[in-house]
């Protein structure tokens, strides 16, 4: 299991490029983020080597455009941790999408 890398900051402009700094400053994949009080606080996670993903997390803590409200590395999670991480991206997944109506023929 990969190690996984958290971070929760104040806004959806703060995360992404909170985000983009850690994929930039290290070899980390981005797994799912979770959204509360209407996109005020956003907490990203990330995974990767553990390494990699301390790096990523601690560039992002320190060049943000805010400072971060917490941030964590997870060395190797528990399997409940990887089940709610799991649950959470389950959830980024587009669904399929609705089966279109047969076209009818039109009346002449």
């Amino acid at each position: 299991m990969k190690s996984l890398g958290l971070l929760e900051i104040t806004g959806v402009t703060a995360a992404v490029t909170a985000l983009d700094i850690m994929c930039k400053t290290a070899d980390v994949e981005f797994v799912t983020w979770e959204r509360k009080l209407g996109g005020r606080l956003v907490t990203i996670i990330v995974q990767g080597e553990v390494a990699a993903v301390r790096q990523a997390v601690e560039a992002a803590a320190a060049n943000g455009i805010k400072e971060p409200v917490n941030y964590t590395v997870i060395a190797r999670p528990h399997e409940e941790v990887v089940r709610l991480v799991e649950l959470s991206a389950s959830r980024m997944k587009p669904k399929a999408p609705a089966k279109a109506a047969p076209k009818q023929k039109s009346e002449k």
